[in-house]
């Protein structure tokens, strides 16, 4: 977590000054239960409060953990020392570590989730706006990278906003799962402490109780957690890739928005890279790096055991930062993306009708001609344009084979780009319920 890729709301979720704030509140509300069912006394439990509005110390708690090699402890230490020792000798009554630790962690996580999703929000909004915007632009489609059939600039932003639909209803579900708290007290089973405590501190925090958890919370659910953020994170690779392929100099279909001033090469002044979707696919990479980790801390021993803890401390922070920061400059890059429409036309046209292949195909087999026959004739005259730079359509006028069955008229009329768009409305009212035109 750098501040290079990182954004302030994110940082602040995962500071030490809210971390230790989330903790108080979780220990005040545990003595308001506590207090409300007669464990303790409800002025002890007012008293706590008194640390409601105190900034708490972070160097002090350091330096008490470097004694006590507890941060929980050190944490308890420092409050009884902002309360007084009497009024919070019932601070953590029947507690362990886990319940403030555990429950804790999925309040940052929920919290991350809730700016992750609005950040989806805005990037959605960007994929359709430039979806519509060029939503009948035609463009070659590629299959293996070579060219294929005519689509649309629009369909491409299309099917990038259902994807990135689908990755925002998955992170709402992982929110819901992870937004569970645990305060059932060592091995979990409420010897110490009453179930009670555990749904009022829920209930004040926005969490579910969890059903059963041992000392801690089941780690399944972190793990569907941040791998729900590993596919986010590769549902922006994807729309990176194609970016910087449209970018590349041979195709230039697209290209990310080249501000005055900015300098693409420190050796080359007429640089123009595609260096913040190339960024992208290098922050994909770091989030995806925490759901290995993330599954296997699922296995821990028994009741418990604090394998899990040095994984999370590091990746809770680095990947809710990291993939923060790569929805924003993503959404940057589509509102900004600069397309070129004349390109994409004199990339279509690059091969003299090829793409119009499979329409003669069809159209041959319609004709009585059989598939491998059509087949023949039709690959016979393509090869002639990729190995001669011969014109498709007048190949296949010249083509006996194929004049026997199609006239000239007939090959004619399947060159035509039209053709290729006439489901786009259909299309776009699957994506975002546009009423299709009736046209």
């Amino acid at each position: 977590m750098i501040p290079r890729y990182s954004r302030p709301d994110m940082v602040a979720i995962w500071s030490p000054e809210t971390k230790f704030r989330i903790w108080f509140e979780i220990e005040a509300h545990a003595c308001d239960a506590m207090a409300e069912i007669g464990l303790i006394p409800h002025e002890n439990a007012q008293a706590v409060w008194k640390a409601k509005d105190v900034e708490f110390d972070i160097a002090r708690i350091d330096e008490i953990e470097r004694v006590t090699k507890h941060d929980v402890i050190a944490f308890l230490t420092h409050l009884a020392e902002i309360v007084g020792s009497d009024e919070a000798r019932f601070v953590h009554q029947g507690m362990t570590s886990s319940d403030v630790l555990d429950t804790a962690f999925n309040i940052q996580l929920t919290r991350a989730a809730d700016l992750l999703l609005a950040d989806m929000d805005a990037l959605l909004e960007a994929l359709k706006r430039r979806a519509h915007e060029h939503k009948m632009d035609i463009c070659i489609g590629r299959s293996h990278g070579i060219h294929a059939e005519p689509t649309t600039m629009g369909l491409k932003f299309a099917r990038f906003y259902a994807e990135m639909d689908r990755a925002k209803a998955r992170l709402e579900s992982a929110r819901a799962e992870i937004a569970t708290g645990a305060i059932s007290g060592a091995v979990g089973t409420f010897a110490n402490i009453a179930p009670q405590v555990e749904a009022h501190v829920c209930d004040k925090l926005g969490l579910t109780p969890e059903p059963i958890s041992t000392q801690v919370i089941p780690r399944d659910r972190h793990a569907m957690f941040f791998a729900t953020l590993g596919v986010v994170a590769s549902s922006i690779e994807n729309i990176a890739i194609e970016i910087r392929h449209l970018q590349r100099t041979e195709v230039l279909e697209a290209e990310e928005y080249f501000s005055p001033g900015q300098k693409g090469s420190s050796a080359m002044p007429h640089k123009r890279n595609p260096v913040l979707t190339e960024n992208l696919t290098g922050l994909a990479r770091l989030v995806r790096m925490a759901v290995t980790p993330a599954l296997e801390n699922v296995a821990l021993w028994h009741e418990r055991d604090i394998s899990h803890s040095s994984v999370e401390r590091m990746i809770g922070p680095d990947t809710t930062v990291t993939l923060d920061f790569a929805l924003a400059r993503l959404t940057q890059v589509i509102d900004k993306l600069v397309v070129y429409p004349d390109a994409m036309m004199d990339n279509l046209n690059r091969h003299r009708g090829l793409v119009h292949s499979q329409r003669i195909l069809l159209a041959l087999t319609q004709n009585g001609v059989s598939r491998e026959d059509a087949y023949a004739m039709v690959q016979r005259n393509a090869m002639k344009v990729w190995e001669h730079g011969a014109d498709f359509m007048a190949e296949l006028k010249a083509d006996p084979d194929v004049t026997k069955a199609l006239t000239d008229a007939e090959i004619e009329d399947k060159i035509d780009l039209a053709y290729h768009t006439k489901h786009v409305d259909t299309l776009f009212h699957r994506v975002f319920g546009d009423t299709p035109s009736q046209d």
